[in-house]
């Protein structure tokens, strides 16, 4: 079967959407939605057999043969894990929106167009082999998250976080393409198992750098990175079932896959670890950090996601130090690749669980702000229970996934400091030392959201509605993955021969050649080790410092809004805004002469500097017909009739010099041996002189008071500009040709092809056939709309005398 076909499967049903929304209206649409994600993770699932083993599979669509694009869809253990996450939490969200969406309310066929629009461009996304085809997938990928977003579009700040989350995410797709570009050119291909082959060459070029850098600010923005992360608290403004989809199992995961899929191309540079790992641990510390700051529930989620984020990003960079090591199943820095994976699996199942239940509290209470909120415990016991299996698996707690992950995460930042490459000797103790600290507010942070929100005083006077659990349906979905982190906790070595070693292979293609090569055994007990000491050092740290929390929060209100990466993105925006349009002033005056001196400024400028900085410019007469007295004569005819025109203080005067000098131009139709057009000029300037006599009475009388117009230095020099420039063109257009004239393939053609014996008449007829057939439709149509005017306003007439 040809399987690419199915990356578009979601958009192909989104067509049908708005039908069965309008026709079937008594039954939720979200349940026919539903069976596309289903279909997909059933089919998707079936070819894990293929990856485990270490095998691949590839599909190909010809999209433009002629440049070489086409739709490529690779599978191998990473594309498909990224894939079943996509479809299979995909499949959750969709049933969970069916609960949360009332389908009297919301219009659900916007909702769920452009939610099947963003699982197709994310499928494109971790499938695509072709750079450019990921790069088109991409785009799409920020355009359907801008609709998903702003889908309450009708709130500001629904519609400000959509434009957030699109500028900078785009922003980061251009500078992305860029590094493509680049890519291609160093490696003579789009195709990146192609490039992976190629890396130690492709290290060794000018441009490997540019593309690196390029390529990771394509990542980093859409992965939420410092400085970059801004638009994710914004994005909060979605509906619940967007927030569960796009933050925590997709669109921000495809910056870590774009990341984890060129690792093997650039892992060889120093530059490519140290930006990874550093600015993923900086924006674990900083998103943990700001996390508690956060008075809404799925504020808290947003950072808590940042600060997740920037972890994955962190292990994928130190999984580089890998390529650097001859023995890696000797040392600890095999860890790292499998605990990104491992970790983005679990972040993927506890943050969507987390999610839904902020997205329930706000159903069933009315509100998401956490002061409003407490004593749900017992109100809401199973959404309480969720709530703390997600959080804990989140802070690092057994028996939850999220505590192998993170143990694996801190064996991975104590292997850096071994590391004695690229300067991390010295520098490599930060990392451990940052990574503590980020666990810490992790910790808290995942603490404060399930006490804050569920145990404590119960408010029901600030609440807008009474509180009470969700419906069995809403809870479905959140249930279900929060069992899956319990059971990825007891059997995780599972997990990872079937999803995640698979993957790491694909991270690591140099260092395993199968699955079974990932020597990696998960487990909750290693001895009494440094990462067990850190690790209660996390929870007696976090703890106290949770139970004070009261006491030291306040110190965040010493970061003020107004200084901040958000205050620095709204001041840019206002500037470029309201810069703008004090630009636009200065050159919209409003008079066409203003716009013709710009057009004409610019035209002499790129026009004449081109011809001389280019030395287009020739000047070769040899070939020029002779100048004759009869032409000297009309010329000296036409300038003076021009002349008079201008200066002429005679209506009649003036219409007879208008004339004459459309008979000059016919006389040199005459002596240039074109009697058709001469005879065309001459009975054009005919019937104009004589509409003109004709109108002569109802023409405006030319003023007799004088009229002086000031010299401009300014509009003379461009007049100057423009008549030279085209001079010095027509010279060099005729001193220079590359090509042979047409004129000459006509006269060859004319008689033999066309059966014509006037050239231009052939030329008009069957040459430029089309063209001549255009111009008169559109005489023709000119000519109706006229008749109509006159028909409409006799009517009219007709119609007044009839009511006098």
């Amino acid at each position: 079967m040809s399987f690419v076909f199915l990356i578009f499967l979601p958009l192909l049903a989104a067509l049908f959407i708005p039908l069965l929304f309008k026709k079937v209206g008594k039954i939720h649409t979200g349940w026919f939605v539903l069976i596309v994600p289903v279909i997909l993770f059933i089919y998707y699932a079936s070819l894990l057999p293929t990856t485990i083993a270490g095998g691949n599979l590839v599909s190909e669509f010809q999209w433009i043969p002629s440049l070489d694009i086409a739709f490529v869809a690779y599978i191998d253990g990473l594309s498909l894990l990224f894939t079943l996450l996509i479809t299979g939490i995909g499949a959750l969200v969709v049933l969970y929106s069916i609960f949360y969406l009332d389908k009297h309310r919301e219009q659900l066929h916007n909702f769920y167009v452009y939610l099947l629009m963003f699982m197709t461009a994310m499928l494109g996304i971790v499938q695509s082999d072709h750079l450019i085809t990921l790069y088109l997938f991409w785009e799409l990928t920020s355009i359907s998250s801008f609709l998903l977003i702003g889908y309450w579009y009708t709130r500001d700040r629904s519609r400000f976080g959509a434009l957030k989350s699109m500028m900078i995410t785009v922003f980061g797709g251009l500078m992305m393409l860029g590094g493509f570009v680049l890519l291609s050119i160093m490696g003579n291909t789009y195709s990146i198992r192609e490039l992976i082959p190629q890396a130690p060459q492709l290290a060794s070029h000018d441009f490997f750098i540019w593309a690196l850098v390029l390529v990771l600010l394509g990542a980093f923005t859409k992965s939420a990175q410092f400085p970059f992360y801004i638009w994710l608290p914004d994005a909060m403004e979605a509906p619940t079932p967007v927030s569960a989809y796009l933050h925590s199992a997709t669109m921000v995961k495809a910056g870590l896959y774009l990341v984890a899929r060129l690792t093997p191309v650039f892992a060889i540079s120093g530059t490519w670890m140290w930006l990874v790992a550093g600015v993923g641990l900086f924006t674990m510390f900083w998103g943990s950090f700001f996390a508690l700051k956060q008075k809404d529930l799925k504020g808290i989620l947003a950072f808590s996601t940042v600060s997740q984020l920037g972890l994955i990003m962190s292990l994928l960079g130190a999984s580089a130090a890998g390529y650097h090591i001859d023995n890696i199943a000797e040392t600890t820095f095999k860890y790292a690749g499998f605990a990104a994976i491992f970790h983005l699996i679990n972040h993927a199942v506890f943050k969507g669980s987390l999610f839904m239940i902020a997205g329930i509290i706000d159903h069933e209470t009315g509100t998401r702000d956490i002061r409003k909120l407490g004593g749900l415990m017992s109100l809401m016991p199973i959404s309480f229970t969720v709530a703390m299996i997600g959080a804990f698996s989140m802070a690092g707690l057994p028996p939850f996934g999220g505590f192998l992950s993170k143990e694996m995460f801190l064996t991975a930042m104590l292997s850096l400091t071994e590391f004695d490459l690229f300067s991390m000797d010295v520098w490599g103790v930060l990392f451990p030392i940052v990574a503590w600290l980020g666990s810490v507010f992790t910790f808290i942070y995942s603490f404060y959201f399930v006490f804050h929100t569920f145990a404590g005083e119960h408010k029901p006077d600030q609440l807008p509605k009474p509180a009470h659990e969700a419906p069995i349906g809403m809870l479905i979905s959140p249930v279900f993955l929060a069992l899956l982190v319990i059971v990825i906790f007891f059997i995780p070595n599972l997990v990872g021969d079937w999803l995640v070693k698979p993957a790491v292979m694909a991270i690591q293609p140099f260092l395993y050649s199968s699955p079974g090569e990932v020597d990696v055994h998960v487990s909750a007990w290693h001895g009494f080790n440094t990462e067990l000491f850190m690790t209660l050092g996390i929870f007696a740290v976090g703890g106290l410092m949770f139970w004070t929390l009261h006491k030291w929060q306040k110190s965040y209100d010493r970061f003020p809004d107004s200084v901040s990466l958000n205050a620095l993105y709204d001041n840019l925006m206002f500037l470029s805004d309201s810069g703008a349009n004090r630009f636009s002033k200065l050159y919209m005056t409003g008079f066409i002469r203003s716009y013709l001196v710009y057009m004409f400024s610019f035209v002499v400028i790129i026009v004449l500097g081109t011809l001389f900085l280019t030395e287009a410019f020739a000047y070769d007469v040899t070939n020029l017909a002779p100048i004759g007295f009869y032409e000297i004569v009309i010329l000296m005819a036409l300038i003076g009739s021009t002349l008079t025109i201008l200066f002429s203080k005679s209506r009649l005067t003036a219409i007879i010099a208008l004339g004459a000098v459309g008979y000059s131009v016919a006389l040199f139709f005459v002596i240039f041996r074109a009697p058709d057009l001469a005879l065309t000029q001459l009975v054009i300037e005919t019937i104009s002189v004589a509409l003109f006599l004709l109108a002569f009475y109802h023409l405006p009388q030319i003023s007799r008071k004088e009229e002086r117009m000031r010299f401009r230095l300014g509009n003379a020099v461009i007049a100057l500009g423009v008549g030279l420039t085209m001079t010095l063109v027509a010279l060099s257009a005729h001193s220079q040709k590359f090509l042979p004239s047409i004129s000459e393939f006509y006269k060859e053609t004319v008689y033999s092809e066309a059966g014509g014996g006037n050239i231009v008449n052939v030329i008009l007829v069957d040459y430029r056939g089309f063209d001549t057939l255009f111009e008169i439709a559109v005489l023709g149509i000119a000519g109706i709309g006229i008749i109509t005017m006159i028909k409409l306003r006799l009517t009219k007439k007709e119609g007044q005398h009839e009511n006098k």
